[in-house]
């Protein structure tokens, strides 16, 4: 009896939350969709940018920020102990760009150590907008434009944009680091529709300064290895300012995807385990609850044989991720490499994945990121 109510409970109440989730990214397309085509006056944005040895990657955000078509812009880079030439090519980049402000960290106490740049960053820029994004995106022309639309409204206080990742090379592991990231886009994006922000791709958000100013600040934002998910949820939980997602492709960012397998499960465990571990306590249960509840539908597949009757766990979740699925490609099939089998593929191999990451971080191992080891944060 008890086994039949619990397998029936989770059937509902998970494929139930997905449907809710659902609503919820209508929501935020809707939104979307009438603030594309309403503007305020233009307001100055500055474009925060933390680097530590990225010149390979570098030169495609230099030609995105050359190329935008917004006038009252300011730029400014932090170069974070750069060894690989960075410096320089900032140094080039500035001279012929006169709005650049060039920060240069002879040392970066940490701990979480592109959050401390941030700061640096965020204290010497002078926009009322705060456009922040990593040295390898690139976007189109209009990006700051399109960003900045999204905070004609007073209201609100923060806009998360979309990050795509570059096909790369063919095959299944780069169109597997497509679809990953657009679904995790999805999912941060239903979210904030509900009204439960609680993440975001700090490479593609804007904020406006009075929202910062009433947290006290960036330094107010606690350590965390997705310190743009802890900015989020400060905002969302200290201050009445709204927290809303963008979906139209004038404000898409794409980022370079990861060379290897290893560099992928270092990237998304620390995505994971930022959840798993979020300081903001509405954020760490709400993520918990949907990865614990995708890691039970997975682990019971290879009971159904001795268990049949656990079915409805693994029902569920193959029936959320084909509902995910189909949401992402009818938003963001644009984004993505061309549709093909491999994307029935990602319904059982999405939720793997995720599941595979769930059990690293709650076995304690923690993911590096460009040779820093990121610790959890304290609940």
């Amino acid at each position: 009896m008890a086994l039949n109510i619990f397998r029936f409970a989770f059937f509902t109440i998970f494929t139930g939350l997905h449907c809710c989730l659902l609503a919820g990214l209508f929501r935020e397309w809707r939104w979307d969709r009438r603030r594309v085509k309403r503007s305020g006056p233009p307001a100055t944005v500055s474009v925060v940018v933390p680097i530590h040895n990225e010149a390979s990657r570098l030169p495609r955000l230099l030609e995105t920020l050359a190329l935008q078509d917004y006038p009252q812009r300011e730029l400014v880079f932090i170069d974070d102990r750069s060894t690989d030439g960075s410096a320089r090519m900032l140094r080039c980049f500035a001279a012929l760009h006169p709005a650049t402000v060039l920060i240069t960290l002879e040392e970066n106490p940490g701990p979480n150590r592109k959050q401390y740049a941030l700061r640096r960053g965020i204290e010497a820029a002078s926009g009322g907008l705060l456009l922040l994004t990593d040295a390898d995106c690139e976007g189109n022309p209009g990006w700051i434009r399109a960003m900045s639309a999204r905070m004609a409204d007073p209201r609100i206080g923060v806009s998360l944009g979309p990050v795509f990742k570059r096909p790369g090379k063919a095959g299944f592991f780069h169109r597997y680091q497509c679809f990953d990231h657009a679904v995790r886009y999805m999912y941060l994006a239903a979210s904030t529709g509900l009204g439960a922000a609680g993440g975001g791709f700090g490479n593609n958000l804007i904020i406006r300064r009075e929202a910062l100013d009433a947290i006290g600040g960036y330094q107010m934002v606690p350590p965390s290895p997705t310190e743009d998910a802890a900015l989020i949820s400060q905002v969302r939980r200290a201050t009445h300012y709204q927290v809303r997602a963008v979906c139209a492709s004038d404000a898409w960012v794409f980022t370079a995807g990861e060379p290897a397998w290893k560099a992928l499960i270092h990237q998304t465990l620390r995505w994971n385990n930022g959840g798993l571990f979020s300081p903001d306590l509405l954020t760490r249960l709400n993520f918990s609850f949907l990865m614990i509840a995708i890691s039970l539908g997975i682990l019971a597949i290879p009971l159904l044989p001795f268990f049949p009757r656990l079915w409805p766990l693994t029902a569920a979740v193959l029936i959320s991720m084909t509902m995910n699925t189909l949401a992402v490609l009818g938003l963001f099939s644009a984004a993505l490499p061309p549709r093909g089998i491999s994307y029935g593929v990602q319904v059982l191999f999405t939720p793997a994945f995720f599941t595979f990451l769930t059990l690293l971080g709650f076995f304690g191992l923690k993911p590096s990121w460009k040779g820093s080891v990121y610790s959890q944060p304290d609940r």
